[in-house]
């Protein structure tokens, strides 16, 4: 049964040769190069292919033919993006329009000096959330907690390409070393980023449904957040139309504030922006256990 093991697809090398083609034939040409791309992932991944034929045909309801289609239209989505995170990285960011949708909620949220939390998930491109918070006008400090498998040398090239981020990373730690940085960082009035749609094998996990079936989520985000009664806010970065990028900030309005209450509210919010963007969420493993 293949799980996640704390690393996503990619390669520096990649990274270089969709650098060296945008820089020299444009975005259109890397985006052309993608179409055949995909197609090599469709035959020779299988595992992520099958799981995500499986999120189409059984999570969604698409019909067994238009799975087969969506699968391709996932995988182009989940490389275009990448496209575009290098593409602004080396000077095209003006080709792209960016929507603050929900902001003034983590102003609000600073404003209440106990720090807070941003519950996102592997979905959309994160990765463009400097463009949104490095604005000189932002005044929030961000730290995207991460493990040390999660792109660190792909950060480490793009950062070379394109310059260090005011987003500072929190990397998870054997020692919980990782929890000193969190309350620190909360103590500052900063905000701290999960991604809390999976989870490491030895985590304590939750289970709960989601797009009709149970699955496990990390207790550790939700624990955080409720225990210091910290304020919420569900954030996504999604990829529309004409090469627009639009930022979602939702505030967890909950009448209870149990972990347990607050991961449903978040699955309620997860959901509604996987069933509004369904090529945009990329969990290529047997996420559903369904597998045999």
């Amino acid at each position: 049964m293949a799980e996640w093991k704390g690393q996503s697809r990619g390669t520096v090398l990649g990274f270089k040769v969709y650098v060296f083609i945008i820089k020299t034939f444009g975005l259109w040409m890397a985006y052309f190069v993608l179409l055949f791309v995909a197609a090599y992932f469709i035959l020779f991944s299988f595992t992520s292919t099958k799981s995500t034929y499986y999120l189409f045909r059984k999570r969604l309801g698409y019909s067994a033919l238009s799975s087969a289609f969506q699968v391709y239209c996932s995988y182009f989505t989940f490389g275009r993006i990448q496209l575009d995170r290098i593409a602004i990285a080396v000077g095209l960011k003006q080709k792209f329009t960016f929507e603050f949708d929900g902001i003034h909620y983590i102003k609000d949220l600073l404003a209440e000096k106990k720090g807070g939390i941003l519950l996102t998930a592997h979905i959309g491109n994160f990765n463009l959330a400097k463009h949104f918070f490095d604005e000189k006008n932002n005044p929030a400090v961000v730290n995207l907690v991460m493990t040390d498998l999660e792109h660190q040398e792909i950060k480490s090239y793009l950062e070379s390409v394109t310059g260090k981020s005011m987003i500072k990373t929190i990397v998870l730690q054997d020692d919980l070393s990782h929890i000193f940085k969190m309350n620190e960082a909360l103590n500052d009035n900063e905000l701290i980023v999960f991604a809390a749609d999976r989870y490491l094998e030895n985590a304590k996990t939750y289970t709960e449904e989601f797009l009709g079936k149970e699955v496990k989520f990390p207790q550790g985000p939700f624990k955080l957040a409720t225990r210091k009664n910290i304020p919420v806010v569900f954030v996504h970065i999604m990829r529309e139309r004409n090469f627009h990028y639009h930022f979602y900030a939702r505030p967890y309005s909950g009448t209870e504030h149990t972990s347990k209450e607050l991961l449903k509210s978040y699955l309620e919010n997860l959901e509604i922006m996987v069933k509004k963007y369904p090529h945009q969420w990329y969990n290529y493993y047997d996420y559903w256990k369904d597998f045999k």
